[in-house]
């Protein structure tokens, strides 16, 4: 199986889909506007204490730039690189939750899924990735505040600061669409009882061209809320972020079924797309400002090596 929009469809499907011109369209989550749109709107929207480097036009480009930059990865020239990462855009809480709690690590959550006869690629790995790329930027960042405090060049650190944050907000953007959280990500599958549709369209149609043709800046900003640290333990805080999103997987349907992702949509339509960019780009600016916040404290010692 590979994968429509990071979700799978038939391996015999592949080459079909790849060489028809509109690939790299139907595989974009948000697609290219919407994710450049998310990382540009949480670059723009940092707080005043942040670094400079972080707030001069030539980051925010690189951070709008690399919204849209795993969706890159799923080349057929790079089959390996494709099939590893795929996961890592989605979750399907419907299979996750009987496994129980989501352990904080990858794999203590593999190990978990695997003794439960699942296959973790299937259910997805979508905070686990979010986390530990913030866990990067954190990291990057801490090692910008030890430079810039012995005097040292930083430039090297600011520009992997940007390529993390970028990509960053890629996953972060992708959790704020409700699609990526359930197993009904593409078409409506099992019981239905309120005539949702089951074509496998309705995926690309909400985030991609509705996106491109209707939502714009203005808009989207228009809803979003003031920056803030996020509070306790950063993965819970994520996976909480994730269970919020997936209330809002049956309003998807009931828009298309309404025709709200057809054309210019629907007032109604268009206010909750741009509620979900909005709610992307927050938590992607109040990620990134945590993780500057914390990278001032102090490292706690390591654990000796097994």
């Amino acid at each position: 199986m590979f994968s429509m929009g990071f979700r799978r469809i038939p391996a015999t499907a592949l080459v079909a889909l790849f060489s028809c011109a509109c690939l790299p369209q139907t595989a974009r989550a948000w697609g290219n506007e919407g994710h450049r749109l998310i990382n540009r709107l949480a670059a723009n929207s940092l707080p005043a204490d942040v670094p400079a480097f972080l707030k001069a036009d030539a980051a925010l480009n690189e951070i709008e730039y690399l919204g849209p930059e795993p969706d890159r990865w799923r080349s057929p020239a790079e089959p390996e690189l494709a099939a590893t990462q795929a996961p890592e855009h989605f979750i399907d809480l419907e299979l996750a939750d009987p496994l129980g709690p989501l352990p904080h690590k990858r794999f203590d959550f593999l190990a978990k899924a695997y003794a439960a006869g699942q296959k973790p690629d299937v259910i997805g790995l979508q905070p686990w990735e979010a986390t530990e790329v913030w866990e990067r930027l954190k990291a990057a960042m801490r090692e910008f505040r030890q430079q810039s405090a012995a005097h040292q060049d930083t430039k090297p650190v600011e520009q992997a600061i940007l390529f993390y944050a970028g990509w960053l907000g890629h996953y972060v953007g992708d959790a704020s669409q409700p699609l990526h959280t359930t197993v009904q990500y593409n078409g409506w599958t099992g019981p239905n009882p309120n005539g949702y549709t089951t074509a496998h369209t309705i995926h690309w149609q909400f985030e991609g061209p509705f996106v491109g043709a209707n939502l714009h800046a203005p808009e989207v900003q228009a809803k979003m809320t003031p920056a803030h640290i996020v509070e306790g333990d950063l993965f819970d805080a994520y996976v909480a972020y994730l269970r919020h999103t997936a209330t809002y997987v049956e309003k998807v349907y009931q828009l298309e079924k309404a025709g709200g992702f057809t054309g210019t949509g629907t007032p109604e339509s268009r206010e909750f797309t741009a509620e979900r960019l909005a709610a992307g780009a927050d938590m992607l600016r109040n990620m990134i400002y945590t993780a500057w916040v914390d990278s001032s404290k102090p490292v706690p010692e390591r654990n000796p090596a097994k």
